[in-house]
């Protein structure tokens, strides 16, 4: 070896010293480089816990503000379902009352034809049920379902309820059109069943919106008729048969000419809710 090499060897090696001096440089470096990472993690978590954490807890509550509502919601469904339910058990029992009820009204109905069919059992009749009405609120004209091919003929009374209808004027082979007692055109002759007074019961479809049918002609010198009387058709009518109950009279006065007697009757019959009649199928010419 070249004395100048072994000269620039010796030039470059550091005494022990010097390494000291480095290595407790680089343990310091470390060191603070360790504070300063240590420092900056805590800064990192300080800020994602400032930061973070609260974002997460309103999500959190979010969540469950959501599910809640979710919650909420599948009951309102079910509730929903439940109604919807019930209103049908609702409607089903409306129905079933309703078919309830319409059946009593036509058992009354049938009783009340019955009742009357005993009450004058001297006539041969045929039951009918009203098909169509009038054009008016009143049944002062309708229907029936039997005609001429059920032995129907004009002029055939009418009765319901506790009384006197009307009577047949037309007929066809399987129907029958009917005319009321309380129809404008129609009187009948008539008895006060306590005095054997007669009089003309006329029908008067003003009158029936107070629920009353005229009466005229009344004599009573004695004054023996008052309110309350029965009235029942007369024997010398020549359509209707004798003794069918009209109505009761509810108003009389004396007429102007101080010889008769004239005012209002309350008909036996219900002429707003009519639906079964009885037909008298006997003509009153027949009547020995």
């Amino acid at each position: 070896m070249s004395p100048l090499v072994k000269r620039k060897k010796e030039r470059f090696k550091l005494p022990v010293k010097y390494w000291l001096l480095i290595l407790t440089a680089v343990s310091v470096l470390l060191m603070c480089l360790t504070f300063m990472t240590d420092f900056k993690f805590n800064t990192a978590n300080y800020i994602v816990g400032y930061t973070l954490v609260p974002f997460q807890n309103g999500i959190s509550r979010i969540g469950g503000f959501l599910s809640d509502k979710a919650e909420l919601m599948v009951q309102i469904k079910d509730l929903i379902s439940e109604k919807e339910a019930l209103q049908q058990q609702v409607d089903e029992l409306t129905m079933e009352n309703t078919l309830l009820m319409q059946d009593k009204y036509e058992l009354n109905t049938l009783r009340e034809l019955y009742d009357l069919d005993q009450q004058y059992s001297d006539y041969e009749k045929v039951g009918a049920r009203i098909i169509m009405g009038g054009s008016s609120n009143w049944f002062d004209s309708f229907v029936i379902n039997k005609g001429s091919n059920d032995g129907i003929e004009p002029n055939m009374n009418i009765m319901a309820g506790s009384g006197l209808v009307g009577r047949v004027v037309e007929v066809g082979p399987n129907w029958a059109q009917v005319i009321s007692i309380i129809d404008d055109t129609s009187n009948v002759s008539a008895t006060v069943l306590s005095t054997s007074d007669n009089l003309i019961v006329s029908g008067d479809l003003e009158a029936m919106e107070n629920g009353h049918i005229r009466f005229s002609q009344l004599v009573d010198s004695d004054d023996e008729v008052s309110v309350g009387d029965k009235v029942v058709t007369s024997d010398i009518s020549d359509r209707y048969q004798p003794g069918i109950l009209i109505g009761y009279i509810s108003y009389i006065e004396e007429d102007s000419n101080n010889l008769t007697k004239s005012g209002y009757i309350t008909p036996a019959v219900d002429f707003e809710h009519l639906s079964e009649v009885l037909v008298i199928t006997e003509q009153k010419q027949t009547i020995e």
